[in-house]
């Protein structure tokens, strides 16, 4: 499985987007200030998720959501969510 995940910085509520094949020791990698792109982020929280069986799909689907038109989906997805937090 390949997996594309949204993680939310606890401190500012900004999103970050990714992708892994193995999530729960991705996650523990950016909390554990191991990314550089999130190390100066923490504490982090797993918000969001998708499971694809390709990863050429999983990797399409990344992307998209790191356009303005995928934030903007991610946003409206998470809406409830990103409301209350």
């Amino acid at each position: 499985m390949f997996y594309v995940y949204v993680l939310q910085n606890l401190v500012d509520n900004n999103l970050y987007t990714g992708f892994t094949e193995d999530l729960q020791k991705r996650i523990t990698e950016h909390n554990a200030k191991k990314v550089m792109s999130t190390a100066k982020r923490v504490p982090l929280k797993l918000i969001y998720c998708e499971c694809s069986l390709d990863k050429k799909d999983a990797l399409h689907r990344e992307k998209y959501l790191k356009t303005t038109y995928g934030k903007r989906y991610l946003k409206n997805r998470l809406k409830n969510y990103l409301e209350h937090s």
